[in-house]
């Protein structure tokens, strides 16, 4: 049975084993931080793309119907008053300015809460706290092995338990 750095279970690693272990894992830490802010970043422009993509499909239809429903509009207030076809089309275009004014009033609400979006912070703020726990940490001091407990010993019963 061995460590996962190919020496015996039980041995007494040196400081240079034991500093290098932390660097590789210090570095894998980093590199799983970065991968984790790729994956992140790469959803969020899919789906705000998905969003966009579907929003545009909307709104070209609704720009190619807007005609037909000003014209329904139009003539059905003219049916309903009997007032003349000109103030019907003006009515109709009071209409669809009052609706654009309503439309932007929401945009401009959703705009300034998307420029407070907080997905890669998300990523920044786990990767300044792994940093400062790791900054605080401190090497666990090692109890002194009695005499009849050396690594040869522990060696030998991990090697016959197995």
């Amino acid at each position: 049975m061995s460590a996962p750095d190919g020496s015996p279970v039980g041995a007494e690693r040196s400081i240079g084993q034991l500093f290098a272990s932390a660097t590789a894992d210090m570095s894998a830490l980093v590199h799983d931080e970065i991968a984790l802010a790729k994956a992140q970043l790469k959803q969020d422009v899919k789906r705000g793309a998905t969003s966009g993509g579907a929003f545009t499909a909307a709104g070209v239809l609704l720009l190619f119907s807007l005609p037909m429903l000003n014209f329904a509009l139009a003539y059905g207030i003219h049916t309903w008053s009997d007032w003349n076809l000109a103030l019907c089309f003006l009515l109709s275009f009071a209409a669809n300015v009052l609706i654009a004014l309503v439309l932007a009033l929401i945009g401009v609400v959703f705009a300034k809460k998307a420029k407070k979006g907080r997905g890669p912070q998300k990523v920044a703020a786990s990767v300044k706290e792994t940093a400062g726990v790791l900054q605080k940490a401190k090497p666990h001091p090692r109890p002194e092995l009695p005499e009849d407990r050396v690594p040869q010993a522990i060696e030998a019963v991990a090697r016959s338990s197995s």
